[in-house]
């Protein structure tokens, strides 16, 4: 069963289903990619790990005592007219997919595509620190930079400036954007509307060897399929982000029109 909206489904925005729908955009771009490079390129999966732990923080105050003995253990401290209620769990790392593309001889990181997680917008959180810092390598090592955000919630975290996007495109919901490497940089985007389907976008390689294209939409519709996210999504639900009033409208009557609302 595809997807009810013509481009993205803004119910999967959700923290239910958007990281899964992440991933699975990632491994079918590499697949679109790899068959669309010329010989000479190949792309690859990379995972960027990182632990996001609020708790590790340094007190206000510290205590230094000396040496425990052999086999003494802090979980046998007693602590007069205080309650055990647990201990601090060890936090699971994170991991994020991305893809690069590399010159097959030589492995020579060429481009970077990166979509745009929900950890990588959330102010304060490691993974966001985590994939800034990933841009700032990639501009000072002259990798190209292909960003999809698909979400419509939280800042504006792509290499190219919001201000460019909105100068060109006035107000819009989601966007692809592409750095093309350089001296001075240049920056390439299509602005995209809930209306709109998702976009072909052209990614660049090497000087004198022509971009290859990936169309979008066809990758979201399989992701749609294969991760069974109509059985996960009740459209009957308001969807999170909100939309705006005209966006509901519009959505309610796609999804009357569809069945999947009285």
């Amino acid at each position: 069963m595809p997807s009810p909206f013509p481009g993205m489904d803004p119910w999967l925005e959700g923290e239910e289903v958007f990281p899964d729908l992440h991933d699975s955009l990632i491994f079918l771009l590499k697949e679109a990619i790899n068959t669309a490079l010329p010989p000479g390129y190949v792309a690859t999966s990379r995972n960027r790990v990182w632990v996001d732990d609020e708790l590790r923080r340094e007190p206000d105050v510290a205590l230094f005592g000396k040496d425990r003995e052999p086999g003494s253990s802090s979980s046998a401290i007693a602590l007069a007219g205080l309650v055990a209620v647990g201990q601090q769990l060890t936090p699971e790392p994170i991991e994020e997919p991305y893809l690069e593309i590399v010159s097959a001889k030589g492995k020579r990181l060429v481009t970077a595509i990166e979509i745009i997680s929900l950890t990588n917008k959330r102010a304060g959180e490691q993974g966001r620190k985590t994939y800034t810092d990933k841009q700032h390598e990639y501009r000072l090592s002259g990798v190209h930079l292909v960003e999809v955000d698909l979400l419509r919630r939280g800042p504006h975290v792509a290499a190219t400036p919001l201000a460019h996007l909105r100068k060109i495109f006035g107000e819009f919901d989601y966007h692809v954007s592409v750095v093309v490497a350089g001296a001075v940089p240049r920056y390439h985007a299509a602005g995209i509307k809930l209306v709109d389907r998702l976009p072909e976008f052209a990614i660049p390689l090497d000087t004198n060897v022509p971009p290859v294209t990936v169309n979008l939409q066809p990758l979201l519709d399989r992701c749609y399929d294969s991760g069974k996210y109509a059985a996960l999504t009740s459209y009957r639900e308001p969807c999170d982000p909100p939309l705006t009033p005209e966006q509901q409208v519009w959505a309610e009557g796609i999804l009357r029109a569809k069945g999947l609302l009285p």
